[in-house]
């Protein structure tokens, strides 16, 4: 009898202290998490500013960084993700035509970075040396954004009607006979104490204390197509959640921020 009410009572136990583990744990992750994959700076960067703004509506942000500008898209595609937060839309087009599996859409515009040449080693692009080196990213997007900046630069022309995915192949004129070395966008600031020049993208460059509107040589005009984008799997565009994230980054909050804290490097795009 004894034994029986013993094992009574640790059942009771034991039941009030799953309960009590499991009212904790609801407690603690009230609302509902989102994973979010980005690229440091600026992207993670301006997540952080919405997390407070998010919380307040019970919904978590987690954030996921990424070097580079595969992975988030296939991570998102493979439900590891709810969102990325790193891409322009000709680059999402680009890796959609590339990678046919992957279903996804670009759902709201949050900033631009506009690229820049830049240079440790002369201070105008006149001064750019025959058969002079200068480094771009290697990714077919910013690769045909990269020459492009050079040609608005008076550098080189462009095969008529070449559009975003322009190649070195694409150059008809180059009077400076420049060459082109083609790196992982990461690295292009890595590249400047070896070359006469690089084109980086703006997220790479604050990474290294270069400020477009400080230190390019030449830069994209802030009207540049070539905004970054939320990205969601197709279908989960208006998840409550979503719109959330996007009404937060959308902020006047944001834009504040984003003007405060880049000084022109990256400017909000709403």
């Amino acid at each position: 009898m004894k034994k029986k009410l013993w094992l009574i009572a640790a059942v009771v136990v034991l039941g009030i202290i799953t309960a009590a583990v499991s009212f904790s744990g609801a407690a603690g992750n009230d609302g509902k998490t989102i994973k979010v994959g980005a690229s440091p700076v600026p992207h993670a960067e301006l997540l952080e500013q919405v997390k407070p703004i998010l919380k307040e509506q019970g919904i978590n942000l987690e954030i996921v960084e990424f070097e580079d500008y595969i992975q988030p898209n296939l991570v998102l595609n493979d439900k590891e993700l709810d969102a990325n937060f790193f891409q322009t839309e000709p680059y999402l087009r680009n890796f959609m035509e590339e990678h046919k599996e992957c279903k996804l859409v670009n759902v709201a515009p949050i900033h631009i970075e506009p690229m820049g040449i830049y240079s440790r080693k002369i201070k105008s692009l006149t001064e750019l040396a025959d058969g002079a080196t200068i480094s771009i990213p290697n990714d077919p997007i910013n690769t045909g954004r990269a020459l492009r900046l050079v040609e608005s630069a008076g550098l080189i022309k462009l095969r008529n009607g070449v559009g975003d995915t322009a190649t070195v192949q694409d150059i008809t004129e180059n009077p400076k006979h420049l060459k082109f070395a083609e790196v992982e966008a990461a690295q292009t600031p890595r590249t400047l104490e070896d070359v006469a020049a690089a084109v980086i993208n703006a997220n790479y460059a604050i990474q290294v204390d270069l400020i477009s509107g400080r230190d390019a040589l030449f830069v994209e005009p802030y009207t540049s197509p070539y905004a970054n984008f939320i990205t969601v799997r197709i279908g989960d565009e208006n998840r409550p959640e979503i719109k959330a994230l996007v009404t937060a980054l959308q902020s006047e909050k944001i834009k504040n921020f984003i003007a405060e804290k880049y000084k022109g490097a990256v400017v909000a795009a709403f």
